[in-house]
C-alpha cells in the first residue's frame, strides 16, 4: 500500500482561554491518500475544524498550542515548518474552503481583486489577460457565470451562496493536491450542491486530488466519500469505509448521529390567526455603476414586486437557490434596508416611520443572521453581547439581565458559564446558538432566521428545532425562516414561499408545497431535495 499524501499522528490541540487550558483535539490520527476522499463528522465543538486549521498551521498561535503529534504531508511534518516555509503549501500543495465565506473574503476589496491575488501569487507569469481568463474559468467551474460581468462587486453584495462559490473558486485556483472542505454546501441549495459537488468529484478524478471533506450531512458523506471519520469531544471514535460504517455502526455516538435527522410537524398553530406582518408590492433594486461618474447603467432587481403574509404565532418557510432575494425580502420586512412597498406590523405602518418611531419596535423584530461570526463582535465576551439588547432597550438591572443571559444560553443548550468567553473560543455552531439566545433574550414576537440550522450537525439541528418549536408555542413566537434545507422546512414550516430571481413563484400551505407542486422550479427544488435524503 502507498504511503498517505497526508497523515495526522497522534495530534492534540490545546487552547488558552479566559476559563484556563482547553484541550480541543486529543490524540487524533488520520491519514488521506492521493484521489480518495475522507469524510470528517461530528457535532459542533467536536474538534472537526480545528484539526484542519492545524494542518496548515492557521490557529491563532501563541493562545494555541500542540501538547503532541504530527502532520506529515508526504513525509514532512508542516508542524516544524516556518511561516515563510508553509506559505508555500498554502495554496499551492493544499487549500481550504472555509466555513464562514463572509469574514474569509476582504470586504474591503472587489471579488475580482481577491480571485487574482490567489491565482497571481502562485503564478506570477500570467499576464492580465491570462489571469481574466482563469478567473472567468474558475467562476464557471462554481457556477457563477453571472458574475464574469461583475467583477467590481464587493462580497457584501452578493448572497450567502454566492459568497461560498467564490471561496470555493479561490481554494481550486492553483489544483491543490489536498482540499480541506469545511462545510462547503452549508449556504448552498440543493440545486447548486448538486453541481458543486459534481465539480469536486471530477476535480478528484481528473487532478487526483485527495478531498478532506468536514460535514455534518450525513447524506453528502454517504454519496461522495470513500472513507468517514466520526469525532467526539475533540477524539476520533470511529474509522471505517463509508459503505461499512453506515451498515454496521460500532460506537454508540455513531448510531446516534446516523438516528438523527430533522422531522415531525410545525408547531401546533390555529388556522384562524390574524396576520401579524404583511408585505405588500414590495421591492428592492440595486443600482449597477459604472464609470467614473457612477452612472447607472442597469438595476439588480433582488426583491421584485412580492407580497406576503405572515400570521400570528405560525412559520412562513422562504426557499431558493443562492441569490434570489430571500435575505434582501426579509431584511426589507423588518426596514433594516430601503425598500419601496408597503410593511403592516401588527396594526401599524412600518413604512411609514422614522427611525425613532421604528426603535421601540426593534425588541419585538429580532433578527438572526446567516453569517454568526461576522455578527458578533470579537472583542466583546458572550455576557456582554447578550446584553446589548438589553442595554440598548433599557430592560432589568444588571443582575436581571445576567439572570437573563444565562437562561438564554440553557435555552440554546449551552452552558451559562460560556458567557465569559468570546466568539473565537466557540465552534461555527455554538456561535450560531449564541446568535439565537441573543434573539431570544429580548423576549420578540417574531424573529427572522436566516439559514439558523445551516452550521449545525444533525442531532444539533434536531435540538435547535424542537427548541424552536417550544419556543413557538409557549410563547405564540412568529418566524420568518430562511432554508435551503427543504426537510428542515417541512419540519418547521406551516406556510411556504419558493424564490427565483427576486419573485415568488409559489406559494401555499406546507402540505399543498411539499405535496402538490404547481410550479416547475418548485418541483426541481423537491426533486434534488429527495435526491440529497
Amino acid at each position: 500500500m502507498s504511503a498517505p499524501l497526508l497523515a495526522i499522528e497522534d495530534l492534540s490541540v490545546a487552547f488558552q482561554g479566559s476559563g484556563g487550558t482547553v484541550i480541543a483535539a486529543q490524540n487524533v490520527s488520520l491519514a488521506i491518500s492521493r484521489g480518495e476522499i475522507l469524510a470528517l463528522v461530528g457535532e459542533s465543538g467536536s474538534g472537526k475544524t480545528i484539526t484542519a486549521l492545524s494542518v496548515l498551521k492557521l490557529l491563532p498561535y501563541p493562545k494555541a498550542s500542540h501538547p503532541s503529534g504530527k502532520i506529515l504531508l508526504e513525509g514532512k511534518n508542516l508542524l516544524d515548518q516556518t511561516e515563510a516555509q508553509i506559505r508555500t503549501v498554502r495554496g499551492q500543495r493544499i487549500s481550504m474552503i472555509f466555513q464562514e465565506p463572509m469574514t474569509s473574503l476582504n470586504p474591503l476589496h472587489t471579488i475580482g481583486r481577491q480571485l487574482s491575488e490567489i491565482v497571481q501569487l502562485h503564478t506570477p507569469t500570467l499576464t492580465k489577460p491570462e489571469i481574466r481568463t482563469r478567473i472567468h474559468q474558475l467562476l464557471a467551474d462554481v457556477g457563477l457565470e453571472k458574475l464574469q460581468a461583475r467583477l467590481d462587486a464587493y462580497p457584501f453584495e452578493l448572497s450567502g451562496g454566492q459568497r461560498q462559490r467564490i471561496m470555493i473558486a479561490m481554494a481550486l485556483a492553483n489544483a491543490p493536491d489536498l482540499l480541506i472542505a469545511d462545510e462547503p454546501t452549508t449556504a448552498l441549495d440543493v440545486t447548486v450542491q448538486a453541481q458543486i459537488l459534481k465539480l469536486l468529484l471530477k476535480l478528484r478524478k481528473e487532478r487526483n486530488m485527495a478531498i478532506l471533506l468536514i460535514t455534518h450531512d450525513l447524506s453528502l458523506v454517504r454519496r461522495v466519500a470513500d472513507r468517514v471519520a466520526v469525532m467526539q469531544q475533540g477524539k476520533v471514535v470511529e474509522q471505517n469505509t463509508v459503505n461499512a460504517l453506515f451498515a454496521a455502526p460500532q460506537h454508540i455516538y455513531t448510531k446516534q448521529l446516523l438516528a438523527a435527522t430533522p422531522g415531525g410537524a410545525p408547531a401546533p398553530a390555529p388556522d384562524d390567526a390574524p396576520p401579524l406582518l404583511t408585505v405588500e408590492h414590495l421591492d428592492v433594486h440595486f443600482p449597477v455603476k459604472k464609470g467614473a461618474f457612477g452612472r447607472v447603467r442597469d438595476w439588480v432587481r433582488a426583491v421584485d414586486d412580492v407580497t406576503l403574509t405572515v400570521r400570528k404565532g405560525h412559520t412562513l418557510g422562504i426557499v431558493g437557490e443562492s441569490g434570489s432575494g430571500k435575505t434582501t425580502l426579509a431584511q426589507a420586512a423588518l426596514r433594516l434596508i430601503a425598500s419601496k412597498g408597503t410593511i403592516h406590523y401588527r396594526d401599524i405602518l412600518l413604512s411609514g416611520l422614522r427611525y425613532r418611531e421604528l426603535r421601540p419596535l426593534r425588541q419585538e423584530l429580532q433578527f438572526v443572521f446567516q453569517d454568526p461570526f461576522s455578527s458578533l463582535n470579537p472583542r466583546l465576551n458572550v455576557s456582554r453581547i447578550l446584553r446589548e439588547g438589553l442595554i440598548a432597550h433599557r430592560i432589568g438591572t444588571r443582575q436581571e439581565q445576567e439572570e437573563r443571559v444565562a437562561q438564554a444560553l440553557t435555552e440554546v443548550g449551552l452552558k451559562p458559564e460560556m458567557q465569559w468567553r468570546y466568539p473565537h473560543e466557540f465552534s461555527g455552531g455554538q456561535r450560531q446558538r449564541i446568535s439565537i439566545a441573543r434573539a431570544l433574550v429580548l423576549r420578540p414576537r417574531c424573529i427572522v432566521f436566516d439559514e439558523p440550522t445551516s452550521a449545525l450537525d444533525v442531532s444539533t439541528q434536531s435540538d435547535i428545532l424542537k427548541l424552536l418549536k417550544s419556543l413557538q408555542q409557549k410563547y405564540q413566537l412568529t418566524y420568518l425562516f430562511i432554508s435551503h434545507d427543504l426537510r428542515v422546512i417541512r419540519a418547521l414550516a406551516h406556510d411556504v414561499i419558493v424564490m427565483r430571481h427576486g419573485k415568488i413563484v409559489e406559494q401555499g400551505s406546507r402540505e399543498t408545497i411539499f405535496n402538490h407542486p404547481r410550479n416547475a422550479y418548485t418541483k426541481a427544488l423537491l426533486e434534488a431535495a429527495l435526491l440529497d435524503a
